[in-house]
């Protein structure tokens, strides 16, 4: 997700949605204290995005529940130091638990954290103790700086798959490594992570964001993508638990040529496997509504977007 908090809510036209059959989930959202977005956007008057924001803009698209993602990460980023960063990673994930238990029936909360700090196991265990962030760990390797190039970083992100499996906790993971830092990322990386970090959860679903991108669409993440593509095609057992959210990766500025191939590649992993999710309605990016109607530019039949509006993720089923 990009780290710029404009706003609480973007205020956005409504697209007309007549017709169509709205998500039942969001599964890639994102709420900010007012502290997280003050310090990802240099502004301390930031009020952030609280859990009435969201549910403000889910009941605008007709969409019933979400899954919101802890930025905690953003504490731990590697492109900042902060002082006493472990306690306000854990102030945050706290803080997402609280926002998320005033709507039980409408929100669900993964933790998170950076996986190469050194609190990430005592993190992931205290998460696993809290009502609302037991239910799984999302993961941000951009943000983190995990280079998938380096042992050192596998072998860490490895052991916190490895023990997010053995609690039973589904992991979101944004798997595209950092551009700012300019870590490499296609089809090598890819196979790291099919390889080496996949096997390390075999028994819990594992959700990559952003079609294995970082919004929009482009040839490193289509060099990524096909990676899965092609374990898929040929029922490589390590991807059964994979699915792929659609977050952001279709904007209105998308071309016919590059929307075809979007298209394509959905149908290749598998029309059961897609998520829908829009990511926090800040920095540019599209409210849940506005998304969807955006994501509805794809070349993709009436029926292919019902299934994918129907899909529901394990962990939001309740």
């Amino acid at each position: 997700m990009r780290t710029v908090i404009v706003c609480a809510i973007m205020v956005l036209p409504l697209w007309p949605v007549h017709g169509q059959t709205a998500p039942q989930v969001d599964h890639h959202q994102h709420l900010f204290s007012p502290a997280a977005a003050a310090l990802v956007s240099g502004n301390p008057s930031s009020p952030g995005i609280n859990a009435n924001d969201l549910i403000a803009l889910l009941d605008l698209a007709g969409i019933r529940r979400a899954l919101v993602l802890s930025v905690a990460y953003t504490w731990g980023s590697a492109n900042r130091t902060v002082e006493n960063e472990y306690e306000k990673v854990k102030a945050e994930n706290d803080w997402t638990s609280q926002q998320v238990a005033q709507h039980p029936d409408r929100l669900r909360a993964f933790c998170s954290f950076n996986p190469l700090k050194p609190y990430a196991s005592d993190e992931l265990a205290r998460c696993t103790k809290d009502p609302q962030l037991r239910f799984g760990l999302k993961l941000h390797f951009g943000n983190s700086d995990v280079d998938l190039d380096n042992p050192q970083n596998v072998e860490a992100v490895r052991k916190v798959f490895q023990a997010a499996n053995n609690r039973r906790m589904p992991i979101v993971v944004h798997m595209r490594t950092s551009i700012s830092k300019r870590r490499n990322y296609g089809r090598d990386q890819a196979r790291v992570f099919l390889s080496e970090l996949l096997p390390a959860a075999p028994d819990v679903p594992v959700q990559i964001a952003h079609l294995a991108g970082a919004g929009g669409y482009d040839d490193l993440t289509d060099a990524a993508l096909n990676v899965f593509v092609e374990a898929i095609a040929g029922r490589d057992a390590r991807v059964k638990n994979l699915w792929f959210d659609v977050t952001t990766v279709v904007r209105s500025s998308i071309t016919p040529d590059k929307a075809k191939l979007v298209a394509t590649r959905i149908r290749q992993i598998g029309i059961g496997r897609v998520l829908y999710g829009s990511d926090a309605p800040a920095g540019g990016n599209l409210a849940p509504r506005e998304g969807w109607a955006a994501f509805r530019q794809l070349p993709l039949t009436d029926k292919e977007f019902k299934t994918i509006a129907e899909n529901v993720a394990p962990y939001m089923r309740w």
